[in-house]
């Protein structure tokens, strides 16, 4: 990995800070600057209309499409239940920091109680987060987690008509490229769009208040990140492998983390992993289905970044996140993941669920706060959730291969 490599791979995300910072300039010296919203308005509603076909093209299609069959059951099941159960532990956290430490003291703009609307009972929100109405509601951007749901369950039905062979796998992973190109065609215009959308921001609600939301965000999330690396990570390993197993993991830990710290990519990140899973002596089948499918699936970083980013909404519409929230927010936070894509930018799917889970009327505003949030925390959240896929694979092993497993390896 060069320096051409890793100026290829950040340039996109320079472009966008870039481009929100010039227009937080624009808009701190020109009040009028709310003139140009409409610029970015036009790429948002762009981007409503691809979100929903992508999101169930690229979750039906990798379900659909998978090809091991080995032991193939348990690994799975053990992988997503760890992936899960990580994530939980991931957003926990997140979400007893930000009670101590909030990102945002003072609201951007003060939102009537009427206008946020009334949170359903907890059995009607269950309901809501796995459920549609019917087909036609699993269409609407308000239904995102229905249509994940839809999508993982789809896939298997695909998947035990044929997989990767039957009309529909190809007709679904071919539909998934098309998105993505699709996605690479409207975000060209994503540093203009962001211009607009923080010269209006700043210009309505002034850059002193701004930045420093901003930057209290980031002195929570970063410091967050290494000190996870160095407690929650030698305990995943000792649980997955036992005694050596911090040792061993720390020793092999590092070129993972600095590749998926120089690509910005869970996916680029994946033959590195490889490579140091088969040093380390885990199994091949368990690292063919843990390391491609985290890269995708497994997302403590993301789950961090999602609970600050709902926080710090909040706290711009003066609201205050409950521990009542705790369980919704937990759950947004790790099914939310899911949809993330694991190339740089992950398509914003993430903001969108955010948004119409919890802030559907506000998504104009919400939307383009919460981006911003997530490329600027965007390369520690990648190392975390690229490097940790490593990690997962210690926990998965010890249920598929025994709990002695790593001992094994180290005396051959």
């Amino acid at each position: 990995m060069d320096k051409k490599s890793i100026a290829k791979n950040y340039r996109f995300m320079a472009l966008m800070l870039g481009s929100m910072v010039l227009g937080a300039i624009v808009g701190w010296i020109w009040p009028g600057a709310t003139v140009i919203k409409p610029l970015g308005t036009v790429f948002i509603n762009m981007m409503f209309c691809i979100v929903v076909p992508l999101v169930f093209a690229s979750i039906a299609g990798a379900v659909a499409n998978m090809r091991s069959r080995k032991r193939a059951g348990k690994i799975m099941g053990v992988t997503v239940g760890t992936f899960v159960v990580t994530g939980a532990i991931a957003a926990v956290i997140m979400f007893l920091l930000v009670k101590v430490f909030p990102p945002v003291l003072e609201p951007w703009t003060d939102i009537p109680e009427e206008e946020m609307g009334e949170y359903a009972t907890f059995s009607q929100m269950l309901v809501n987060f796995f459920t549609a109405e019917d087909f036609v509601g699993l269409l609407s951007r308000r239904a995102m987690l229905p249509l994940i749901v839809f999508s993982i369950l789809f896939g298997f039905a695909v998947n035990l008509n044929g997989g990767p062979e039957s009309i529909v796998g190809k007709f679904l992973e071919d539909l998934t490229n098309v998105m993505l190109k699709f996605v690479k065609i409207v975000t060209y215009y994503a540093p203009v769009a962001f211009f607009a959308i923080f010269a209006d921001l700043v210009a309505t609600y002034g850059p002193q208040m701004i930045t420093a939301s901003y930057g209290r965000a980031l002195v929570l999330y970063y410091p967050l990140c290494f000190v996870y690396i160095f407690t929650a990570w030698p305990l995943f390993a000792w649980f997955g492998g036992g005694k050596g197993a911090v040792k061993t993991m720390f020793s092999h830990i590092a070129k993972p983390a600095v590749v998926s710290l120089g690509t910005c990519s869970s996916v680029a990140t994946i033959p590195t992993n490889m490579e140091e899973a088969a040093d380390t002596g885990i199994s091949k089948d368990v690292s063919d289905m843990v390391l491609p499918l985290g890269a995708t699936m497994h997302m403590d970083g993301s789950c961090f970044s999602c609970v600050l980013k709902i926080a710090f909404v909040l706290g711009v519409f003066g609201k205050d996140m409950g521990f009542g929230m705790l369980i919704p927010v937990v759950l947004v936070a790790v099914l939310s993941s899911v949809g993330m894509s694991g190339v740089p930018g992950g398509g914003y799917i993430g903001e969108y669920i955010i948004c119409t889970i919890f802030f559907p009327d506000q998504i104009a505003m919400a939307f383009p706060i919460l981006v911003a949030i997530g490329n600027l925390v965007d390369p520690p959240a990648t190392m975390i959730n690229a490097a940790g896929d490593y990690v997962v694979s210690y926990i998965v092993s010890r249920f598929v291969d025994g709990k002695d497993w790593l001992q094994k390896k180290l005396a051959q």
